[in-house]
């Protein structure tokens, strides 16, 4: 269950974070994917670590993190929609974009 928040005010932020990242059996670095990642963090470096335990846990061995940024509407875009649901409820969505 999320936690409750008397104003959204007082809720952390939902961010985005962009990179690459690679899994175990992937090879090279070259072989990295894309990913985006979105969780509910009280800070940047909070959400970088997050984001990397994230990472670990779906089997990615390196990444590297190349922008951050603070989502302030629901997006448009179907690809983010369920992905934002499940970081205002507490979850990290990690999308992957594997050829």
């Amino acid at each position: 269950m999320a936690p409750h928040y008397r104003d959204q005010a007082d809720a952390p932020a939902v961010y985005i974070i962009l990179g690459h990242a690679r899994a175990a059996d992937m090879g090279t670095p070259e072989a990295a994917v894309p990913v985006n990642i979105l969780l509910r963090a009280a800070d940047e470096d909070s959400a970088v670590r997050i984001a990397l335990e994230a990472l670990k846990g779906e089997g990615f061995v390196e990444a590297t993190l190349d922008q951050i940024g603070v989502i302030l509407d629901e997006p448009d875009d179907p690809t983010f929609e369920q992905a934002y649901e499940d970081a205002l409820a507490g979850e990290v969505a990690v999308i992957a974009y594997r050829g």
